[in-house]
């Protein structure tokens, strides 16, 4: 038989740590409202361990139709979701339509706890969108500057954090958001989103080979539906009709998929996009 290249793991090595994250920081954008998917991922991050830094901009809440929960009341959920007595959590403004801002929230996070490892990509602009032949070149540039370009400038000042340290440095961390808009029939009504969500699935492998001399795994999530409070009534009851459990994701759904994919158990996966959907029928 052929000799692993490596010895297998040990008995104690085999058991999973209760606080897997013990020690290492994350930054959550758009982790705005205790319905939304941000706020899932900062608690299961937390209850792994971490330190998390909840990045929030509530004018775009405000103006949306579910309206604006208060930063602070989500700040002591994800308080109260902490494994480690160690651990800490912060919160802070930021309108990621501004080119600067990416910049200064990575320094922000710095400042506040003295490194950063996990970088989880969550927030996104809603609104502002129609189909092909109401979109206009405002919509596409809203949608450019928030969706797509905060994040890799985001993913850029995070890597130049992390190019000093050693390779085999624990924990390298980047998390990108996308929406399925490439499988099935597609997201018509809304060209904008589909479009930017799209450019971050197609470049994750590209960020994932440039990332890898720094210890950096990248990964794109699409979480399907999830039920964030924005479906009602018979749109609701469709959505659901079209997953084999009947029912809507849930915000922890894809949370339990992210927060795993920060942990050194999934430190041999890079560059893919990956469908938690539930088995939802297009």
């Amino acid at each position: 038989m052929p000799t692993p290249a490596e010895p297998l793991p040990s008995s104690a090595e085999l058991r999973r740590d209760p606080l897997p994250l013990r020690g290492r920081t994350a930054l959550v954008t758009g982790a705005s409202r205790r319905a939304g998917i941000g706020h899932a991922v900062a608690r299961r991050l937390a209850a792994y361990g971490a330190s998390v830094y909840l990045h929030h901009h509530v004018p775009h809440d405000a103006a949306m139709p579910w309206g604006a929960d208060r930063p602070e009341a989500v700040a002591d959920s994800v308080r109260e979701a902490l494994g480690d007595p160690g651990a800490r959590v912060a919160a802070g403004p930021g309108d990621l339509a501004d080119p600067a801002e990416p910049a200064r929230l990575i320094d922000t996070v710095h400042q506040e706890f003295g490194r950063l490892d996990i970088l989880v990509a969550n927030h996104a602009l809603s609104g502002s969108d129609g189909t092909l032949d109401d979109i206009d070149a405002a919509m596409l540039d809203a949608h450019w500057a928030v969706d797509t370009r905060s994040v890799l400038l985001l993913v850029q000042a995070y890597a130049r954090t992390r190019a000093a340290l050693p390779h085999d440095t624990p924990g390298g961390r980047v998390v990108l958001m996308t929406s399925g808009q490439d499988l099935g029939g597609g997201m018509p009504g809304e060209i904008a989103y589909a479009l930017q969500k799209g450019a971050l699935a197609s470049v994750t492998r590209s960020l994932s080979t440039a990332l890898a001399d720094r210890g950096i795994t990248v990964n794109a999530v699409n979480p399907g539906p999830v039920d964030t409070g924005y479906a009602t009534g018979g749109f609701h009851a469709a959505v659901a009709a079209r997953f084999p459990a009947g029912r809507w994701g849930v915000p922890d759904d894809p949370a339990r998929l992210i927060a795993w994919l920060a942990t050194d158990e999934a430190g041999w996966i890079t560059g893919e996009v990956i469908n938690s959907e539930g088995g939802f029928r297009r």
